[in-house]
C-alpha cells in the first residue's frame, strides 16, 4: 500500500479540526448544533493531545515528515511517460502511523550495486539532509541498480519515504522497494511498492504509476511488516540513464517497542 501524493505535511505540533462535522451521538444525546458541548470537550482534548505530540483516540496519528524546500513548482509539460501518474488536486492523505514511531534509518549503513558512486558517498542517503542540492545526494551508475539500508536489526515498518533528486523535475524508472531480513535479498523478499509496468527490470509486473520526484518524496505505507534490510531498486531518469538518491527515511519501531 501506498501513500504517494501525500502533499503539505501539517507542521509538527498542530492540530486542525472542521466544528461542522457531525460527531456520532451517544446516549441519545443531540449533537446537531455545530458547537455541542460534547463536541467542543472532545475536540479540545485531541487537540491537547495532539500538542503534547500523544496519539488521538485509536492509537495512530498522521505521520509527520520534515520536507525540504520545493526547487520547482507545478508539473512540468515535457515530461513523458505512459504510465506516469496524474496530477494531485489537494494535499497528500495524512498517513496514521502508531505513537513513538521514529526514523531507524538515520545514520544506518548503505550499500549499493555500485560501490563505487560517481558524486557523493553512500552515507550520504542516511544523512538527513534532504534537501536535493548539490553535496546532499548520491550519483551511481546507469542501467539496473539499487540502495540499500541495512537498519541493524528487525523492526516493525510502518512507513518509508524516498528522496531521489527533486531540484529537477524527474521521473524515476521502475522504482522498486523491497525488505528482507536477508542481506543478500535471496530469500524472504517481500515488495512493498513498483512501478516498473512493464518489469523491464525483472522484478514483475508493477501497479503504481510513475511519478515525478519532488520534495514530498515518495511515501509508501509499510502496514507494520518486519524486516531488517530495505532495498531501493531503480533504472535511470528521463534526464539520463544514472542513479540518484538523497535519502531514504524508515519509520518504525524496533522490537522492544512494540
Amino acid at each position: 500500500m501506498i501513500a504517494r501524493g501525500a502533499g503539505d505535511v501539517a507542521e509538527k505540533g498542530t492540530f486542525s479540526f472542521s466544528a461542522q462535522q457531525p460527531l456520532a451521538p451517544q446516549g441519545g444525546e443531540k449533537v446537531n448544533a455545530p458547537f455541542s458541548a460534547r463536541r467542543i470537550a472532545l475536540l479540545a482534548g485531541w487537540a491537547a493531545l495532539s500538542l503534547a505530540g500523544e496519539a488521538p483516540p485509536g492509537g495512530k496519528a498522521p505521520l509527520v515528515l520534515d520536507l525540504p524546500k520545493p526547487h520547482f513548482i507545478g508539473t512540468p509539460i515535457n515530461l513523458k511517460s505512459p504510465n506516469l501518474e496524474k496530477p494531485r488536486p489537494g494535499k497528500r492523505p495524512d498517513l496514521l502511523v502508531p505513537a513513538g514511531v521514529t526514523n531507524v534509518a538515520l545514520k544506518k549503513p548503505v550499500t549499493a550495486s555500485d560501490s563505487s558512486p560517481i558524486m557523493g558517498e553512500l552515507s550520504q542517503v542516511t544523512d538527513g539532509d534532504k534537501d536535493g542540492i548539490e553535496g546532499s545526494y548520491v550519483e551511481i551508475g546507469p542501467g539496473k541498480q539499487w540502495f540499500q539500508v541495512d537498519l541493524k536489526e528487525r523492526c516493525q515498518l510502518f512507513a518509508i519515504v524516498v528522496w531521489h533528486y527533486h531540484a529537477q523535475a524527474r521521473v524515476y524508472h521502475d522504482v522498486v522497494v523491497q525488505i528482507s531480513d536477508d542481506p543478500k535479498f535471496a530469500r524472504g523478499v517481500r515488495t512493498l511498492y513498483n512501478n516498473d509496468h512493464d518489469n523491464s527490470s525483472g522484478l514483475g509486473l508493477g501497479k503504481e504509476k510513475e511519478y515525478i520526484d519532488n520534495h514530498e518524496g515518495l511515501l509508501i505505507d509499510a502496514g507494520g511488516v518486519e524486516a531488517r534490510y530495505v532495498r531501493l531498486w531503480g533504472n535511470g531518469n528521463t534526464e539520463n540513464d544514472l542513479n540518484h538518491c538523497t535519502e531514504i527515511e524508515v519509520y518504525a519501531k524496533r522490537p522492544s517497542a512494540k
